[in-house]
């Protein structure tokens, strides 16, 4: 594992038992699992040494979050895989807490999509949005390669249905157009109560509501868990990792996330390609 700062640290440094973390915040997409692009139902491959590495964790007693964007049943696959099965995830970036053993959503923050909706539409012609419908699955204005639509029951409706309901996390998806000409409007739109979050490369944008990230509710996690502030280890390769990689008190980067995520942790490990994961577990919770 390579420090943002400083020289490299010995491989086989390893952190005593009472400095190790207590709480374990682990970004799934890139992160714990590499797409498998030939098998698109196959999202919860998960490698044999990261399997072990969280496995050595959780006997070592720490609290295992996966913190993903994935809406709740797309993240119970990873629980499952994992063996997962007391504690919580943070699902829908923050804005769902999942139990890990009945798969129940304990706690979710929503926001209402009248005004978004009517927004989005008129400056962003061809947009398809995909909301979480509580205890309902996901609503949809239409087909889009989006994993929280393999997982649950999807029912398609219009812009009209969807814009009265309300939501914990919109995705919207803009094909034909770039990753920046979505940021760019997003950017330029007053969305009271709404907070958006792009991600380079893809014409996809989640939004949940003001102040709903991973590192907020992962904070309020760690207060109910009664685990203190300086052993809390957080994950992640994404834009929407930033919040919670700024939150914990040890933060690792993945090796090809982009330069803005690697600047928000204070170390970097491989690529989850390279089983990266496993590697900055080891630090911790060595073999």
């Amino acid at each position: 594992m390579d420090e943002r700062h400083g020289t490299n640290p010995d491989a086989r440094h390893t952190e005593s038992g009472t400095n190790r973390p207590l709480l374990v915040a682990l970004d799934i997409d890139g992160t714990v699992c590499v797409e498998n692009t030939a098998d698109p139902f196959a999202h919860e491959t998960i490698t044999a040494p990261v399997r072990e590495a969280v496995a050595r964790a959780m006997r070592a007693g720490a609290h295992i979050v996966l913190c993903t964007g994935r809406l709740a049943p797309a993240t119970l696959p990873f629980l499952r895989e994992l063996r997962i099965h007391i504690g919580f995830a943070v699902c829908s970036n923050g804005a769902a807490l999942l139990d890990a053993g009945t798969g129940d959503v304990v706690e979710r923050s929503s926001f209402a999509l009248a005004q978004p909706i009517s927004s989005l539409v008129a400056q962003l012609p061809g947009a398809i949005f995909v909301a979480e419908a509580p205890g309902a699955g996901v609503l949809a204005t239409g087909r889009v390669d989006d994993a929280d639509m393999l997982f649950g029951d999807v029912q398609l409706i219009d812009t009209l249905e969807l814009a009265a309901t309300s939501t914990t996390r919109l995705a919207v998806h803009w094909p034909g157009h770039s990753d920046r000409e979505l940021a760019a409007v997003l950017m330029a739109d007053d969305l009271p109560g709404v907070r958006s979050c792009c991600y380079p490369g893809e014409s996809v944008a989640d939004l949940t509501a003001a102040g709903v990230t991973k590192g907020s509710m992962l904070e309020r996690l760690r207060v109910r868990l009664g685990i203190p502030s300086h052993r809390t280890l957080a994950i992640g390769d994404g834009t929407n990792d930033i919040d919670m990689l700024t939150w914990a008190a040890h933060s690792v980067a993945m090796g090809d996330a982009p330069s803005q995520v690697r600047a928000a942790a204070t170390e970097t490990c491989p690529p989850a390609t390279e089983d990266g994961l496993a590697t900055a577990l080891s630090r911790w919770f060595p073999p």
